[in-house]
């Protein structure tokens, strides 16, 4: 190979991410390839790396589950999947295709391609999927918040895309786009729906979009920051501002007094609300004795306001361990909770389709295009969503 060291991301510990050099990768086995990264994404999941909330990082971990380039090198088992010069998002999810879970389509619990199987089986029982940029419970494969990517099983975790479409318009198929649509088709959207989303960031601005595709009568957003709020009322939704307003009362008013019947939360382990509500105060508190991994406000009065035998969806990552979660409530209501990764690509072939014929575009939720070397600094005003900040793309 023509190059020997490159630009990237690294995690030195909580809250310092910097800009390094670092060796190039290389192919380590024949199913494998290298890209050439153009761009990739600050996605919200890597805020609980930033935190240091998640588990299993080691300084030097590069960042970055959100990437697409060319292709510069594949490996002989590749069996002519992909060749030079293909231009390829990447899933974030790495795949074998061969698994039992792979030909169910689950393919975010892949049976294979977790290197960490040993340290993975002790916190989750069985070892889940191997995922990009992310902590050693997952694998730990570096991440493409960088100038090159290798990419593990390369014949099938990729997703070709036509010259014709933007890098923006596409980035988001290896995750953002799937991980909402997962959210929104496993709530079962039927047309006299009101689906309540929590949270109006990518994750939530995202959501909104698949509901409404799929055919929702209503979507409701809940945020405190008013130009998230703004850009989702121009998506469809209509906005409750937790800051200001009752987010139980309005919802009752908007549904007629049943609620909403399907919930989802696009915010996981990091809810912020106010201190004044009791539970807020008794999460950091247990949060700061470690006692506790996540802040799930979110999902106790997801279960408090949903309609009977309705359906609560979770994309939002969490940790570890939750506490004062009202079970009690979830069984004599009868809800039904779907969860997990993203299965990113049983859903690519639809989306890309929708992309291509203009039923939506994704690239409308970016809000800051930078250089790589600047990464630490967008991390920055991503955390604390300064200047309306929604989504960050980064160019290597």
């Amino acid at each position: 190979m023509a190059w020997q060291f490159m630009r990237a991301l690294v995690w030195d510990g909580k809250e310092d991410f910097r800009c390094e050099t670092v060796s190039d990768p290389e192919i380590e086995d024949p199913r494998e390839a290298i890209i050439k990264v153009t761009s990739c994404a600050i996605c919200g999941s890597d805020l609980h790396l930033f935190h240091n909330f998640v588990p299993a990082m080691l300084p030097g971990d590069i960042m970055g589950h959100e990437m697409m380039g060319g292709v510069v090198e594949v490996g002989s088992g590749v069996n002519g999947h992909l060749k030079k010069g293909d231009r390829i998002v990447v899933p974030f999810t790495i795949i074998c295709d061969e698994s039992e879970q792979c030909k169910r389509g689950n393919f975010s619990v892949c049976e294979t391609t977790n290197r960490k199987k040993a340290l993975a089986e002790k916190m989750f029982g069985h070892a889940v999927t191997g995922l990009f940029g992310y902590t050693h419970l997952t694998g730990g494969h570096q991440g493409g918040q960088a100038e090159y990517l290798r990419v593990p099983f390369a014949d099938r975790t990729q997703i070709k895309v036509p010259d014709n479409l933007t890098d923006e318009q596409v980035l988001f198929l290896g995750d953002l786009f799937p991980t909402d649509w997962q959210a929104a088709f496993q709530c079962d959207i039927e047309p006299t729906d009101t689906v309540a989303i929590w949270g109006c960031g990518p994750v939530g601005q995202m959501a909104i979009c698949s509901a409404i595709l799929l055919g929702a009568k209503q979507v409701v957003d809940i945020d405190r920051l008013s130009e998230r709020p703004g850009m989702a009322d121009a998506g469809g939704a209509t906005t409750i501002n937790f800051s200001e307003e009752s987010v139980i009362e309005r919802l009752n008013d908007l549904t007629g007094g049943k609620d909403p019947q399907k919930c989802i939360d696009a915010v996981g382990t990091e809810s912020h609300v106010s201190l004044s509500m009791p539970d807020t105060g008794y999460d950091r508190a247990k949060q700061v004795m470690m006692l506790e991994n996540d802040r799930p406000h979110v999902l106790r009065e997801m279960i408090y306001v949903c309609r009977l035998a309705g359906v609560i969806s979770i994309p939002g990552v969490y940790s570890g361990r939750v506490d004062k979660i009202p079970m009690g409530q979830t069984m004599n209501k009868g809800l039904t909770w779907r969860m997990g990764q993203t299965h990113v690509n049983r859903w690519t072939d639809d989306l890309l389709r929708r992309i291509e014929e203009g039923q939506t575009d994704p690239s409308l939720v970016i809000t800051r295009t930078a250089a790589l070397k600047n990464g630490p600094e967008m991390y920055k005003m991503f955390r604390d969503k300064q200047n309306c900040c929604i989504t960050v793309v980064l160019k290597p």
